[in-house]
């Protein structure tokens, strides 16, 4: 019986001990529940992460710190280790980084598309259009103001492909490059009567705050895909890649599928879920 006493005082100390030790060290035991996110801004300007991340953190217990930069950015976060886990969209890029061996479970999560939005009077006359490499050309040859993002985001690098395929390299006064986030490039194209090319889930988090229309849309080649994808705990041990992980398997679950899917703007479906048949099925029935 006192071996046994023994026993459960010695236990006790050990866990008031590693209370202690917590408590007087709350730097580590602040990591072990947060999560650094990197991301594109279209997924916080689009007011999904809003929606989505406090039922995570509610199931989970995890506090996930978004950093919104554009793709490239986060990804460079990533390369060198400074995040845990990455949600960006621009599929090269993405394969490019994982090829260096800094990032795992790479899954697809989501896809809406680009719209090319311009001015109610839209003097490069590419309304209707469904071609957006035409579009650019024409836009192009009317010298219309083109407000770009410049910022090597997943929607810049879809930029310059689309220009590389129009066989253009813009420049001059009619083409101007922000550096920044998708939603204030849509208040500079606004302000100054021109176009810029957008994903349609922060356009349409937006389109009641501008006077923009949308006037090309429905090309194959605006397509955009989003992947999430875990930094590589071997290559950076430091990594919280217990919550990158599940993080990850919410997302792509049906509990972050369904909620993908029931996510609207205006009575519209901003983005639509990839990782699960049954629940893209579902959306579509």
């Amino acid at each position: 019986m006192s071996h046994s006493r023994g026993l459960v005082r010695t236990i006790y100390r050990l866990v008031l001990l590693g209370m202690l030790l917590i408590s007087a060290n709350p730097v580590v035991a602040s990591a072990a529940f947060t999560l650094r996110l990197a991301t594109t801004t279209s997924t916080e300007n689009s007011g999904l992460l809003g929606y989505l991340l406090p039922v995570f953190e509610r199931e989970t217990g995890l506090r996930v710190h978004v950093i919104a930069v554009g793709t490239g950015k986060a990804l460079r976060m990533a390369q060198d280790g400074d995040v845990d886990v990455v949600l960006v969209h621009a599929p090269g890029a993405e394969q490019q980084f994982m090829n260096t061996g800094a990032g795992i479970l790479r899954r697809a999560v989501m896809h809406n598309d680009f719209v090319i939005v311009g001015p109610r009077g839209d003097r490069a006359g590419i309304r209707g259009l469904h071609d957006a490499v035409a579009a650019l050309q024409r836009i192009a040859r009317t010298r219309s103001t083109f407000i770009s993002r410049g910022d090597d985001s997943g929607t810049h690098k879809k930029e310059r492909a689309l220009w590389d395929a129009a066989g253009i390299r813009p420049s001059g006064y009619w083409y101007r490059e922000a550096g920044q986030g998708m939603g204030k490039v849509l208040q500079m194209a606004d302000e100054l009567q021109g176009y810029t090319l957008t994903d349609r889930g922060t356009w349409l988090a937006y389109q009641a705050k501008t006077d923009l229309q949308v006037v090309t849309e429905g090309d194959d080649r605006l397509f955009n895909p989003y992947h999430v994808i875990a930094v590589n705990p071997e290559r950076y041990p430091d990594v919280n890649f217990a919550a990158a992980k599940r993080l990850i398997d919410w997302l792509i679950g049906n509990e972050g599928q369904r909620l993908i899917a029931a996510y609207r703007k205006q009575g519209q479906q901003l983005f639509h879920p990839d990782a699960l048949p049954s629940v893209a099925q579902m959306q579509a029935d």
